[in-house]
């Protein structure tokens, strides 16, 4: 049994019909548009397209220089020497006296030694005492740039001929002795 029903054309179904005509359509022109065939011509010349550019190459220059420096010879012997006499300086005069006297006599005997026993210091080392120059060799380095010229190829300037007609173009790369050529005759319209 069959039913018939009146309704309403669902939209959904009449936008999908249409797209698929358009889409045909188009394809259908696509196909009648690629009736190009190749072929090959045959290159006449093929000059490279020359560019210049600056290059910096980065070059380390080091070099050697004196470095002075001064070393104090003195700080290194009196210590000694000082504090010997100072520790004999105060045992003899803690002998001294009684009470704050006494007190009084060990600080005064500390002094008295430290200074007689930094004298007897420079009586021993003669006259050594003072301030060396001193040099050692020291490297230094810095980066200098140098610049210079270089060449770059940014494509091809190509003249070719197919069938009896000389065509100019522009190529990344050199072709060699052929290149292919798309051939594309219609009616015009």
């Amino acid at each position: 049994m069959t039913i018939h029903s009146k309704s309403k054309p669902n939209l959904t179904a009449l936008a999908s019909v249409a797209l698929l005509l358009g889409a045909s359509a188009t394809a259908m022109a696509d196909h009648d548009r690629d009736r190009a065939r190749y072929d090959y011509a045959k290159v006449i010349s093929a000059q490279p397209i020359i560019r210049y550019v600056t290059v910096k190459t980065p070059e380390r220059v080091c070099w050697e220089e004196m470095q002075y420096y001064t070393v104090h010879r003195h700080a290194r012997h009196l210590g000694g020497g000082a504090l010997l006499g100072a520790l004999i300086g105060g045992v003899v005069g803690h002998q001294f006296g009684s009470g704050r006297g006494n007190d009084v006599a060990t600080v005064a005997g500390t002094l008295l030694g430290a200074a007689i026993g930094t004298g007897a210091s420079y009586a021993r080392h003669g006259n050594n005492y003072g301030e060396e120059r001193h040099a050692r060799p020291v490297e230094r380095c810095k980066t200098t740039y140098r610049k210079h010229q270089e060449e770059r190829i940014d494509g091809y300037k190509v003249t070719y001929r197919y069938n009896g007609q000389k065509y100019v173009t522009q190529m990344p790369y050199d072709p060699g002795k052929k290149i292919r050529v798309r051939v594309d005759v219609r009616p015009a319209v």
